[in-house]
């Protein structure tokens, strides 16, 4: 660990020296392997090098460079249709955009960490949809990103590959712009996790996940992580003093009190936003809601 520690000591202070020069170029993306060497099987975990850090990039012209992809969602995924921003099913989450918004209006909201306390609560569904709804306003570009190492579904919802994506850019396998993609017709990207990793925990504590957390924003209105829920891992404890702001995640029927206080209490800093009570019954929260807009959506031209 001491040559970790002198490693990132190193190039913390080569970083610093740099602050008044220009930000280097993008650095290029890693050669393939030559023939007939063999990597990895495909989700295998690789242990990851933690003495040669991420270089700073260059945020200049991002969204110019980066590959645009079809929205193509799993068929399962219950995602919101970014063609259709009027249906009942994403009102919900519309009114968690107002209210977010709202809030950052009185407070610099940059970031969002979007956790819960168990598996299975649904912070993934929450993350991806908040994020889609953030996107349908006009010129608001959000970036979905996905920093649950250990369990990544985002790549799944959007049917993307998982790689490459923000572990192999945090190993200087991958330029920032190979990592990131667009969803063509729509002011979302997607940020995938990544190849899998042995030591999550280590390469989140890397200098360099802080530079593009501070860096981004200068690019998306906002930022959105799907997370490790915070009574299985301190991922998103770590991640959460990291960023502007913390949604939990609950789901009705599952998640007792009891784990809703412990993951609170988990929390090295206070900045939770708000609870998101997932797994409510439908016909609970649209059917007033339906009766009330079917006089407009049925309106004669």
């Amino acid at each position: 660990m001491s040559r970790v520690h002198d490693a990132l000591r190193k190039a913390e202070s080569a970083v610093q020296g740099q602050t008044a020069q220009p930000l280097p170029p993008m650095p290029q993306a890693p050669m393939p392997p030559r023939a007939g060497m063999a990597g990895p099987p495909a989700g295998t975990a690789v242990e990851t090098p933690l003495t040669a850090p991420a270089a700073i990039f260059d945020p200049h012209g991002l969204l110019d460079r980066i590959e645009v992809i079809p929205f193509s969602p799993s068929p399962d995924a219950s995602l919101l249709d970014p063609q259709n921003p009027g249906d009942t099913a994403g009102e919900e989450f519309r009114t968690l955009r107002t209210r977010l918004n709202h809030l950052k209006s009185l407070q610099p909201l940059k970031s969002l960490v979007v956790t819960s306390p168990s598996p299975a609560e649904g912070k993934s569904f929450t993350a991806a949809n908040l994020a889609l709804a953030q996107a349908q306003l006009e010129g608001n570009m959000t970036l979905l990103a996905d920093f649950d190492f250990r369990r990544p579904v985002i790549h799944n919802l959007f049917q993307v590959p998982r790689s490459p994506g923000v572990t192999d850019y945090l190993q200087g396998r991958a330029s920032l712009d190979e990592i990131i993609k667009r969803v063509n017709g729509t002011n979302l990207c997607i940020m995938p996790a990544g190849e899998a990793v042995l030591n999550p925990l280590e390469l989140l504590n890397l200098r360099e996940v802080k530079v593009i957390l501070d860096t981004l924003p200068s690019i998306f209105n906002w930022i959105v992580l799907d997370t490790p829920p915070l009574l299985f891992a301190a991922d998103a404890n770590l991640l959460a003093t990291l960023t502007s702001g913390t949604l939990m995640v609950v789901r009705i029927g599952s998640t007792t009190i009891d784990a809703v206080t412990r993951a609170l209490q988990s929390l090295c800093q206070n900045n939770v936003l708000g609870i998101v009570v997932n797994g409510a019954r439908r016909g609970d929260l649209y059917s007033k809601y339906t009766y009330y807009h079917s006089y407009y959506y049925s309106r004669p031209e």
